[in-house]
């Protein structure tokens, strides 16, 4: 059965990716939104922005590796939809595969896609003056983050896009996710927030996870904020997992 199982979803994985390699403007346009974001931040205002005088772009890049994320599982809930429309769904169940295969193929197709565009954000981010002097161990422990990350959101965005009943509606749900880093500690210190916004924005997920994102690449202490990050990720992955599959098994069922 696992043998079976993971067969399947290589297949339908390859299928999915040769769907993106026709159509590359979503990864394109997934990474152009955050590098505007960065532009505009660092270049308009980062010079009013006091982060301790560290540079900027070095500050801001965590919080906008997860809106590049948060973009990006739009499609995964887009692609859903449009599998689920056109009768894809019911033409694989008539097929002798893992029923489960059907969705993580759409997951992993999501995970490298973001992958991508991580990179060219990172890509651009360096030739904006980024630098960082952390050790493989640090990257590797962030790019371990950022997978989570992208699991955890994928999974939330399988909900939408097996549920929605138009394709606006099936990747709205991205936009509250795209705004949550700016009530975080992502482009500026909590301190500097009046009480409700810091006391919010100090324990919402996405500080914790910029925080150790941060924290790993300037070599400092991480701290507890590493723990926290993947204890959100994790929690957050659970329950999306349990919901998108209880909302998988009633379409098909």
């Amino acid at each position: 059965m696992t043998k079976h199982f993971f067969g399947d979803t290589t297949a339908l994985l390859g299928r999915s990716l040769r769907h993106i390699t026709r159509s590359p403007d979503t990864i394109i346009t997934t990474a152009v939104m955050p590098i505007a974001m960065m532009l505009m931040f660092v270049y308009v205002f980062g010079g009013a922005i006091n982060v301790g005088g560290a540079s900027y772009v070095n500050y801001m890049l965590p919080g906008i590796l997860l809106i590049t994320i948060a973009s990006g599982i739009a499609y995964t809930a887009f692609r859903l939809f449009m599998d689920m429309k056109t009768g894809i769904f019911e033409r694989f169940q008539s097929m002798p595969i893992a029923r489960s295969s059907v969705l993580w193929a759409h997951v992993l197709t999501s995970l490298v896609a973001n992958l991508v565009s991580l990179v060219v954000v990172v890509l651009v981010a360096l030739l904006m003056g980024f630098r960082s002097g952390a050790e493989l161990a640090a990257w590797l422990s962030v790019a371990g983050i950022l997978i989570l990350f992208t699991l955890a959101l994928t999974w939330i965005a399988v909900i939408p896009g097996l549920t929605a009943k138009t394709m606006e509606g099936a990747s709205a749900f991205s936009y509250p996710l795209i705004f949550l880093p700016f009530l975080s500690s992502a482009f500026v210190p909590t301190a500097t927030m009046p009480g409700p916004l810091r006391a919010f924005a100090e324990h919402q997920p996405v500080t914790s996870i910029v925080n150790a994102i941060r924290a790993l690449f300037t070599e400092q202490p991480v701290g507890t904020d590493l723990w926290i990050a993947l204890a959100w990720c994790v929690g957050i992955l659970i329950v999306a997992y349990v919901f998108a599959m209880t909302a998988y098994r009633r379409k098909i069922s």
